[in-house]
């Protein structure tokens, strides 16, 4: 019985080294944003605009993303208006206007612009909220493998 004490000592030691050497991997942006739930419209408008390897790539960005509930305040049929093939270059547009090069976690967001990967600038507003244009950050700092997520409230665009 004394021995045995020891050997689940080091048993539990052992398999706690184990444990923690195994490597963590994280999703990237396009694979965080499908099994968060919340962003089904914005997968399939990136779907559509033929986006998935850029946001899927080496990075790292910086994704401002609009919930569904965002992509439902448009007007009505402006998302079934921009996932239509002819409008696809639209709709790239329109979704490079919620990314950024670099991963900014809103602790690095301070006011002033930021210039899209679109080409066009961003206004940020630091202050008892963060707000991107007239979008609400309403969750930040959704790490990923190739940077970092903040939910908006609104679609931006361009």
């Amino acid at each position: 019985m004394n021995l045995l004490k020891p050997l689940i000592a080091i048993l539990l030691a052992f398999s706690v080294s184990i444990a923690t050497a195994l490597p963590v991997f994280a999703a990237d942006i396009v694979d965080t944003a499908v099994s968060a739930g919340s962003f089904d419209t914005l997968v399939a408008a990136v779907k559509a605009a033929g986006l998935v390897d850029t946001l899927k790539g080496a990075g790292p960005f910086t994704v401002f993303a609009p919930t569904d509930e965002a992509f439902a305040d448009l007007p009505d049929g402006t998302v079934d208006n921009l996932l239509k093939p002819e409008n696809k270059e639209k709709l790239s547009n329109v979704l490079l206007y919620h990314v950024v090069k670099g991963k900014v976690t809103s602790g690095q967001l301070k006011s002033g612009s930021v210039t899209t990967v679109q080409g066009e600038p961003l206004k940020v507003s630091v202050g008892k909220e963060v707000q991107v244009n007239d979008a609400v950050v309403i969750k930040a700092d959704i790490s990923t493998d190739n940077g970092v997520i903040h939910v908006i409230d609104k679609v931006l665009i361009p």
